[in-house]
């Protein structure tokens, strides 16, 4: 197959991909007239329309999910084959993608990942915060951090963090002249702060439990937001309470800055997993990563 062959096949699934020809140029870093041209001329030399495009919108015809399906698993054997080559570099090197969320970052990802960066200068890590659920095969991840409960059963799955508690907490000033709730039915009578979900653009629903009973809350106030820091400081400020991990807390309720509730509906929850397909062979970057953040009870 000729060189131009395989760049053309390459588009092709970048643009079926993201279902966009501008996220599809920014990903492989050229323009979008270049790109539609490349795409142009795949389809003129195999005589079939692979992407019916409209003002709006990219969708693929028949013949173009024929075409991504049997390509892009082929493109990433050879991604990935040609990653491995890496093995015989004398330093791990090359650019590890995670999809995480904020709290298992700042806690788990990010403290083994400063001793590696600094060991490995060829070693690159990009981390995306999304609470969602990613494909990270489809997104081009090479792993997400979720937690254990929530990974996909086809996935390899290692365990990188203990078991944690979620706590909803208050400041002193935000109780004053308000009784404190009993059960997670009571937050119905209260301000709380929400955290926005950036993939569904819905809020996260608060989830509790005491012994066989579960209760999801969905709970109302005036401050909506996308990341903990701010959300932390919105509860500190008497704006109203706040559902965070313990430990982000931990500090603040021993200062008698915040005030903890509901403890007794809020038991362990499983650990942060890092996960990624069986499938695919890791280098010897993701593998060091991997073992940087195993977890060891």
């Amino acid at each position: 197959m000729a060189r131009d062959e395989i760049q053309d096949l390459s588009s092709f699934v970048a643009v079926a991909e993201e279902r966009s020809f501008t996220r599809a140029a920014a990903r492989l870093g050229t323009s979008q007239a270049a790109l539609s041209h490349t795409v142009r001329r795949l389809e003129e030399r195999l005589g079939v329309r692979l992407l019916s495009r409209t003002t709006r919108s990219v969708a693929l015809t028949v013949a173009g999910e024929r075409l991504l399906g049997t390509v892009a698993p082929r493109l990433e054997e050879i991604r990935a084959g040609i990653a491995a080559l890496s093995a015989l570099r004398e330093k791990p090197a090359g650019t590890i993608r995670i999809t995480t969320i904020e709290h298992a970052a700042d806690t788990i990802i990010w403290p083994a990942a400063e001793a590696l960066l600094a060991a490995y200068p060829d070693l690159k890590l990009e981390l995306s915060y999304d609470y969602g659920l990613v494909d990270i095969v489809s997104e081009r991840f090479d792993a997400g951090v979720r937690l254990g409960e929530q990974v996909a059963k086809d996935m390899v799955a290692v365990r990188i963090g203990p078991e944690f508690r979620q706590a909803v907490v208050g400041a002193p000033s935000y109780f004053a002249g308000r009784p404190r709730p009993r059960t997670p039915r009571d937050l119905t009578e209260h301000v709380c702060i929400n955290l926005r979900l950036p993939t569904s653009g819905g809020v996260y629903v608060w989830e509790f439990r005491k012994r066989q009973q579960e209760v999801r809350s969905r709970v109302e106030g005036r401050v909506t937001l996308n990341r903990i820091e701010p959300m932390l400081k919105a509860a500190l400020a008497g704006l109203g309470l706040v559902f965070l991990p313990e430990d982000q807390v931990r500090e603040h309720l021993a200062a008698g800055r915040l005030v903890q509730v509901l403890a007794d509906w809020c038991p362990p929850r499983p650990g942060y997993h890092l996960y990624y397909p069986s499938r695919r062979q890791p280098t010897p970057a993701f593998t060091l990563l991997v073992e940087a953040l195993r977890y060891r009870a």
